[in-house]
């Protein structure tokens, strides 16, 4: 017999569940971040990631959200409509007795029709090519943040950051930005934090 195919997966960076690895289902489409962007983007949020409140609202895989998990956010909401990466959400987090995250088998945009509640930090991820990003913000203007909290974006490379910023909610200013790849990553943040300059 062939031997079975060794399933997608992804492995926890940091935190109390380094070095575990979560499979995932194929999904046309699911692109995890890549294990350096997500060790680049944990060092960035390492002073305000412990006890914080996070929102991942295209969870896929979950790399980033129970990231967050692992290295001490307090609550972490992972957002996914699909359906057979909804339940591998589920089964991590019941494997890893992770009570601080929650699954919502949800489209992220009716998802941010609900009574918004604010959150710290914000994982953006989206599918590339559908232009989600600025829909999503909007709807998150409305509530969503709290007024120092940390957007983080994945978008094409060839998306300039001088546009991206512009979609972000009033009072946020981009803060970060690197590539990866195909991936362009960033990080904005409310201007309540600090200083509100910006960082290389």
């Amino acid at each position: 017999m062939p031997a079975p195919r060794r399933a997608n997966q992804v492995r926890i960076i940091g935190g109390q569940w380094r070095g575990r690895k979560l499979p995932f289902p194929d999904v046309p489409g699911l692109r995890p971040t890549p294990d350096r962007v997500r060790e680049t983007l944990f060092n960035w949020l390492a002073p305000v990631i412990e006890g914080s409140r996070c929102l991942d609202l295209f969870a896929g895989s979950g790399a980033l959200g129970f990231e967050a998990a692992s290295r001490g956010a307090a609550e972490v909401v992972l957002v996914e409509r699909e359906a057979q990466l909804a339940k591998a959400l589920r089964e991590h987090a019941q494997r890893l007795k992770a009570g601080q995250v929650q699954i919502a088998q949800a489209d992220a945009l009716q998802f941010l029709h609900a009574t918004p509640r604010p959150f710290d930090i914000v994982l953006l991820d989206p599918s590339f090519g559908q232009d989600l990003l600025a829909t999503v913000l909007t709807r998150l203007a409305a509530g969503w943040l709290a007024p120092t909290a940390y957007l983080y974006l994945e978008a094409e490379r060839t998306l300039p950051a001088e546009r991206l910023a512009a979609l972000l909610p009033a009072g946020f200013d981009l803060v970060r930005s690197k590539t990866a790849g195909q991936v362009g990553y960033h990080l904005a943040r409310g201007k309540g934090n600090g200083d509100g300059g910006h960082e290389s």
